[in-house]
């Protein structure tokens, strides 16, 4: 009897597929890649094209020799790792390391692990497509070069065991920026002005929002402003001068993208981006259920597309009409335009069976994996529903020459809100809204003026990180959750209720690549080398082109930096602190949380302390210094050296120059001093020797 061998990268796929293949079929495991790059050197040949040197991955010698039993015994050998880059090149390894050559053996893919797309799969079997393997080794290369040419000028610069990356130091740049915008935003006071009004017969007033006058718009920038026009307003009389009212369509999500259902999941589920992947691995690869063994509950989990298959369309349509009834099918109408990607070959993330209901399977599954799917199977059934309607009404008020409006909404038909709901779907319509109309007199019950500051930008979270680095083109579906991991488990930042932080650490770090390796760090040329791999993909661009033009440019880069670095002494800071211990003046050094205090006699003397920065101004409360210090997590912030005692502290720098206005304390804010009294708002320039200390520093 012939057998036939099929190769999967995790054993629960193979269990998976193992079913439904029948005894004629062995599906084995490779546990992920076999071979890969040296770590002890570069693995890359230089003077020879760029020819990477793979060796088989420690502790991988044995799944090989068991690999090479099994092809030995087969007729047929079947490549059915992932379908992307990453498993294209796995196959490739596979077929070298296996020595396949000579071997009765096809490439084989599919979106979902399902008895048809395996079987379908099996028939349309193919070669492998080099140029997807062109394109993971292109980004492998490129990852090595930068990480192992960058990595050990950190190591000398600031401590061993740092790591820069392609991807990893242009994202730790995009949090910086967004650090250094939020602690140099100066806030701007802007009021609103809202007026209770009862209209007849009604008892619930309406809130009506002033928007300016019978000329147009009006911005209101302080309280003298709202003053002039309060006095303005006493006496007048407020009539309704127009009613609109009307309708509003809106669209349901598409399907989930990689991106998407990241962001998604952080949100409603607060779940990191690491753990929604492995989450979604699991129900991929397949899950335990009772009567039907191990099913595979979603397509594949890396993609960039929001298509989906006919038949799963059909299907989908079929189950609501059938569950909620013929209104609420969508129109078909359901296409974005396409991103150009090249993962657009990919489905978008769906459930493998949409009859599967979360409902059905709440019982079976662990609670983090009915979560997870219950959100994706809600948001696919969604994106198959008709749009929901609201029913809208916008009124124009008069009062004299001003003007103010109230607008509401209510949900007409739900359409795919039964199942998949936003936070903003709030109804806004009350009683006192549906009645008035033109001829309703209006009574003014009280005009409510409020002060208001401008925000700054949100700190970044795991999601609208992932977000950002999409819209930017930096990474790919599979690099998110890996940069934002590598990133925390660096200490380069930290999170701290959701939001990402820089370390003083991360700080360090960023400054020194983006003085040495500004184009590596470059979020243009990050994306354009991204566009290259996708090129490589589409097979229009030579893997090893890319890297003979990169790597020049690279190396010149590096060796600037040496030269630089050979001109600083890279001796440890001497403190003024006196071990004692021994006597000597105790050095400062980096350690994974930062800085700290060390003395110089180690080993024989291996006395540390906590160095604590002093900035030179008072602490406002009690008087003593003020010290840069960290949180638990690594978060700097400024606090008075006798804490527990005293409890000053402030996330922005303290100046010594006090307020002209109230007396109180400034605070440095860019390249301004902002009084850190919200009440007053007393800003200023940093005086030119604050500026060049600020600047050295």
């Amino acid at each position: 009897m012939s057998t036939k061998l099929v190769i999967v990268e995790s054993p629960a796929k193979a269990k998976t597929i193992q079913k439904f293949l029948g005894k004629t079929y062995k599906v084995v495991a490779s546990n992920g890649h076999v071979r890969d790059l040296p770590k002890s050197t570069m693995g890359i040949d230089f003077e020879h094209g760029f020819e990477p040197k793979y060796i088989t991955i420690r502790g991988k010698g044995e799944i090989l020799a068991q690999l090479r039993k099994e092809v030995k015994k087969a007729d047929k050998v079947y490549l059915a790792t992932d379908p992307d880059r990453e498993g294209e090149a796995i196959s490739w390894h596979l077929y070298h390391a296996l020595k396949l050559e000579n071997k009765n053996c096809s490439r084989i893919t599919f979106n979902e692990i399902t008895k048809d797309a395996v079987k379908r799969s099996i028939k349309m079997s193919r070669d492998i497509d080099m140029n997807l393997v062109d394109a993971q080794q292109a980004r492998r290369v490129l990852d090595r070069i930068v990480g192992y040419k960058i990595s050990p000028i950190l190591w000398s610069k600031i401590k061993r065991g740092l790591s820069a990356g392609r991807v990893q130091s242009v994202a730790l740049r995009i949090i910086n920026d967004r650090e250094k915008e939020i602690n140099d935003f100066i806030p701007s006071e802007y009021w609103s002005l809202d007026a209770d009004l009862l209209a007849e017969g009604s008892k619930k007033p309406l809130e009506a929002h002033f928007t300016g006058d019978k000329n147009g718009k009006i911005e209101l920038h302080s309280k003298e402003e709202v003053d002039h026009i309060l006095e303005e307003l006493q006496g007048n009389a407020y009539e309704v001068l127009r009613i609109k009212r009307g309708e509003r369509r809106k669209k349901p999500a598409l399907p989930f993208t990689t991106s998407t259902l990241q962001q998604e999941a952080s949100k409603k589920l607060n779940l990191s981006t690491q753990k929604t992947m492995r989450i979604a691995q699991e129900l991929y690869e397949g899950v335990s259920l009772k009567g039907k063994g191990n099913v595979g509950l979603i397509t594949y989990l890396r993609t960039d597309s929001t298509r989906i298959s006919e038949e799963a369309d059909a299907s989908c349509r079929a189950y609501i009409q059938e569950q909620y009834g013929e209104e609420f099918v969508g129109n078909g109408n359901t296409k974005k335009a396409t991103t150009g990607k090249i993962q657009d070959a990919h489905e978008a993330i769906r459930p493998t069976d949409v009859r599967l209901s979360p409902a059905d399977l709440k019982e079976q599954l662990p609670r983090d994996l009915y979560r997870l799917y219950h959100l994706i199977w809600c948001r696919f059934v969604a994106s198959r529903m008709a749009e929901a309607v609201y029913e809208t009404v916008s009124i124009k008020i008069g009062a004299g020459d001003y003007r103010f409006s109230v607008s509401g909404a209510r949900v007409k038909f739900d359409g795919f809100l039964t199942i998949y709901q936003y936070d903003d779907e709030k109804s806004t319509m009350n009683a006192a809204l549906k009645k008035i109309s033109e001829d309703s007199a209006l009574t003014l019950k009280e005009l409510k003026p409020q002060q208001h500051f401008t925000q700054p930008p949100g700190h970044f979270t795991e999601a609208s990180l992932v977000k950002t680095l999409e819209e930017l083109g930096i990474g790919r579906p599979s690099t998110y959750a890996p940069t934002i991991t590598t990133l925390l488990a660096r200490r380069y930042i930290v999170k701290e209720n959701k939001n990402l932080y820089m370390t003083e650490l991360g700080e360090a770090v960023n400054e020194m690549t983006v003085k040495g390796f500004p184009s590596i760090v470059n979020v243009n040329f990050t994306a354009n080398m991204e566009s290259l791999l996708d090129g490589v993909e589409e097979g229009k661009v030579k893997w090893k082109t890319i890297v003979e033009n990169f790597y020049p440019d690279m190396n010149e880069a590096v060796e600037a930096a040496e030269k630089e670095l050979a001109e600083v002494k890279i001796a440890d800071e001497v403190s003024e602190e006196i071990c004692e211990e021994c006597g000597r003046n105790m050095v400062i050094k980096y350690g994974p949380h930062g800085k700290f205090l060390a003395c110089p006699g180690f080993p024989e003397c291996k006395n540390t302390k906590p160095y604590y920065e002093k900035i030179g101004v008072a602490c406002p409360k009690c008087g003593k210094d003020i010290v840069l210090k960290k949180t638990k997590k690594g978060r700097k912030y400024y606090g008075c050296i006798d804490n527990p005692e005293c409890d000053f502290m402030s996330w922005q720098k303290p100046s010594d120059i006090p307020c002209k206005e109230c007396g109180g304390m400034m605070v440095e804010k860019g390249k301004k001093l902002v009084c850190a009294n919200p009440e007053c708002g007393y800003v200023t320039e940093i005086p030119a020797k604050e500026k060049q200390e600020q600047e050295n520093h």
